[in-house]
């Protein structure tokens, strides 16, 4: 069903200026603005929208887009508003009777605002509410730009408020240590916080309550410091309340991690509920003076007992920053990836590209984040069923065949695999048989080293996993400087001068020495460009 004010024409996507205290970023950029059109709406942009991420009026006109002086006039003119924050009552006020409303939502923190929704009759895509489990909702994933873009600037802020060095530094005046950072959360946010603390070169320690992140944290650079109770730490992308046992494990290992490290960064959220207390004031009287606490969760509340949104403050010599605006503090960046975000959603309600969306709640994604449909809220979405069911679909065809027949795509059963390798086997004794009745004895000696080397060499490679077989052929190559030693006894052979080799096998001799020297060295250069990838 398609849902808009207008219908046969094309409807207009208004843009207003975000009124929210602190927020810098715009809904969509000029760059965006070009691909809309093309999908056959028409833009429309609050004069000054964008100026607080360095996106002027003009270069939103030169997009194709038109500048609307005032909210009240921006808002009647839309058919669909894309906006970042909730919109205030105000707003609200000024929404077009049945139009859409495209934005973060937060519905179970904003109940007065979903009734204020309805009432206007609107139809809310809360772009907070996207179901994150399906790999085709990643390119809508706003909440994950978001969370990428926060979690780097949090490791600046905890650098500036920090006053040292992060990376270890042996100067002229003395040996510096490296800062030791302990991240709370390794979902998106973490995971980027983590990246960018190890990338300046500190020493990363990090957890979560979601035990298989830990070769995540890993392959970033830092060390997962596992809580010491068995407990699952939720799905769909989402963290969950823990029981009473893992979050007093939890704590203990926290009040561990306060002591030892210069740096805590907090980054647990759980939806639709207030930021878990994770770093209690006695732990921050523990840590030691000087340190940094960075409290990304400080809108829900904090993480930290001692945190007062929107503040920096000191105490017991911690400075623990509380900051809400991380992400506008990168507006250009974060406005960038949000409008990508809001784009790739308008294809999806889009994909005729005739200026009319049609929210389609027969999809998965679109269902879910639809909050309110025409009026009536329809939140919260029931949980997608493809995955599932893809998940069942896919596991039969990949189990059945391969108990019946042991062949094709599936694993061969043992009795097939026993039977090819003795064909293998006998075909091999036939041939070195026939080999052996007409070649001379020499030469079967040196074929039968060939050929145990081949099969020796296969058999090694073959059973190391792909990803290592750069550095296995980097190093195994420098064996190849046994070919360069033969080649070396055939240009000078020992004995008279009968015995020395023709022209010809002197200069294949040389040719074998230069490109085995090529070889060895090359290997050698390979294994030091991929071991200086891991290096700090």
């Amino acid at each position: 069903m398609q849902t808009g004010v207008s219908t046969g024409t094309a409807q207009r996507i208004g843009v207003p200026r975000e009124i929210f205290p602190g927020e810098k970023r715009v809904a969509t950029v000029p760059e965006v603005v070009e691909k809309l059109i093309k999908l056959g709406f028409k833009v429309s942009i609050e004069s000054g929208a964008g100026d607080l991420a360095n996106f002027s009026d003009d270069t939103y006109r030169a997009a194709g887009a038109e500048v609307i002086e005032g909210a009240a006039a921006l808002w009647a003119a839309s058919d669909v508003v894309f906006k970042v924050r909730g919109p205030s009552a105000d707003e609200v006020g000024l929404m077009r009777e049945g139009g859409t409303l495209v934005s973060f939502i937060w519905p179970a923190q904003n109940p007065e605002l979903m009734q204020q929704l309805t009432a206007k009759k609107a139809t809310v895509l809360a772009i907070d509410a996207l179901p994150r489990m399906l790999s085709r909702a990643q390119k809508m994933d706003a909440l994950t730009s978001q969370a990428g873009v926060a979690g780097y600037r949090a490791v600046i802020e905890a650098a500036n408020a920090f006053g040292r060095f992060f990376n270890g530094q042996i100067t002229a005046a003395g040996k510096v240590p490296p800062a030791k950072v302990f991240i709370a959360g390794a979902g998106v946010a973490g995971l980027a916080a983590i990246g960018t603390a190890a990338g300046l070169g500190a020493i990363v320690r990090a957890n979560d309550t979601r035990a298989e992140v830990a070769d995540q944290v890993t392959s970033l650079g830092g060390e997962f410091v596992k809580v010491d109770y068995e407990e699952e730490g939720g799905g769909g992308g989402y963290a969950k309340v823990m029981s009473e046992g893992f979050q007093q494990a939890q704590r203990d290992m926290y009040a561990k991690q306060a002591r030892e490290v210069d740096i805590i960064i907090t980054t647990a959220l759980i939806p639709g509920k207030p930021a878990p207390k994770l770093i209690t004031a006695d732990m921050v009287k523990s840590m030691k003076p000087g340190s940094v606490i960075v409290d990304m969760a400080a809108e829900q509340g904090g993480n930290c007992e001692l945190t007062e949104p929107g503040q920096a403050v000191v105490k017991h010599g911690v400075t623990i920053v509380g900051y809400t605006d991380l992400v506008s503090r990168l507006s250009k960046q974060s406005s960038t990836l949000y409008a990508s975000n809001l784009f790739r959603l308008t294809e999806e309600l889009c994909k005729t590209k005739d200026g009319i969306i049609n929210v389609n709640m027969e999809d998965d994604a679109i269902r879910g984040l639809t909050v309110t449909k025409e009026g009536t809220i329809t939140w919260p979405a029931p949980a997608p069923k493809l995955p599932a069911a893809a998940t069942a679909v896919a596991a039969k065809p990949a189990t059945a065949p391969a108990a019946k027949k042991g062949h094709g795509h599936g694993a061969p059963s043992e009795p097939m695999a026993g039977s090819k390798l003795a064909i293998m086997f006998g075909v091999a004794a036939a041939l070195f048989w026939l080999i052996g009745a007409s070649a001379p004895k020499e030469f079967l000696s040196h074929f039968t080293v060939f050929v145990l080397a081949c099969f020796v060499g296969y058999m090694v490679v073959w059973n190391v996993k792909p990803a290592l077989h750069t550095p296995l052929m980097s190093v195994t190559n420098a064996i190849s400087s046994i070919i360069a030693i033969g080649a070396l006894v055939q240009i000078s052979p020992m004995g008279s001068a009968v015995d020395r080799p023709n022209d010809l096998i002197t200069w294949v001799a040389a040719a074998g020495i230069v490109l085995t020297a090529i070889n060895m060295f090359g290997g050698f250069a390979v294994t030091q460009r991929m071991l200086a990838m891991f290096r700090k």
